[in-house]
């Protein structure tokens, strides 16, 4: 199929979705927040990588969203109804990555701006090019982050780095980001950064899928959950998926590398 703000490529488990406007900075369109979630949902992969093109990973929501469209007014009660349809209607946008039973990895050169920061918090992993920067760039706009940068954000960061970023709209450099955790790798160039993180993403892919989705979803709750809470989750996940058969296979197959 093709897409009007994404390049699909599929090999061997690993899914590669690329941005595919960089004349407008890759924004967020009307048909970006929807094709988004019909791709991930419709993927039959063991992880996927979300990279972009030209100099910048993404500049966020596109500003023609606001223009002429009722639901972003809220001087009314019937408006502010409509207003938070819309708000669901993007955070599930988005949500698809969190909820994807494969992980999922944001490779980021440039800028990752306002939505777009939404977006890689939503993702099991980030790897970036050493002079990227993550902005929180709603707070320079009158507004407050609301797709998912706050939701997540402080469970990725030390939250006074977080209240920092939200408060001035300062950037988050790329190597700062990882020293802090928030990125797990940096590369020279888009290049070594795209095949670095395609490299992850086939790792994940030659092991079990069943075992890795189950880490993600184990992982996810205990997250958000006390440690007696994830305990009894594990033990009824656990059961669920253990297979023999697939340790096995795993063993043999971790032999012959």
């Amino acid at each position: 199929m093709t897409y009007e703000c994404f390049e699909l490529d599929m090999e061997g488990g690993v899914a590669h979705l690329k941005m595919s406007r960089p004349e407008r900075r890759n924004a967020m369109t009307a048909a970006f927040w929807k094709e988004l979630p019909e791709i991930v949902r419709g993927l039959d992969a063991r992880s996927l990588v979300i990279s972009s093109t030209g100099p910048h990973f993404c500049g966020g929501l596109d500003v023609s969203l606001f223009q002429g469209n009722q639901s972003f007014e809220t001087n009314s009660l019937e408006g502010r109804q409509k207003f938070r349809q819309k708000l669901e209607e993007l955070q599930a946008s988005l949500n698809s990555l969190a909820e994807a039973r494969f992980p999922v990895i944001a490779a980021v050169q440039g800028g990752c701006i306002g939505g777009a920061v939404d977006m890689v918090t939503a993702c099991c992993m980030r790897y970036a090019v050493r002079d990227a920067f993550f902005v929180i760039q709603e707070i320079n706009l009158g507004m407050m982050a609301d797709v998912g940068t706050f939701n997540r954000m402080p469970k990725q960061l030390p939250e006074a780095v977080v209240r920092e970023l939200g408060y001035t709209g300062e950037r988050l450099g790329a190597e700062r980001a990882e020293r802090l955790g928030f990125v797990n790798g940096l590369f020279d160039t888009h290049e070594q950064l795209v095949a670095g993180a395609l490299e992850v993403a086939r790792c994940i892919a030659a092991k079990a899928p069943v075992a890795v989705a189950a880490t993600k979803q184990m992982i996810s709750y205990t997250r958000d959950h006390p440690v007696a809470e994830s305990f009894a989750y594990l033990n009824a996940l656990q059961p669920a998926i253990f297979d023999i058969d697939e340790i096995k296979r795993s063993l043999k197959s971790s032999k012959r590398g």
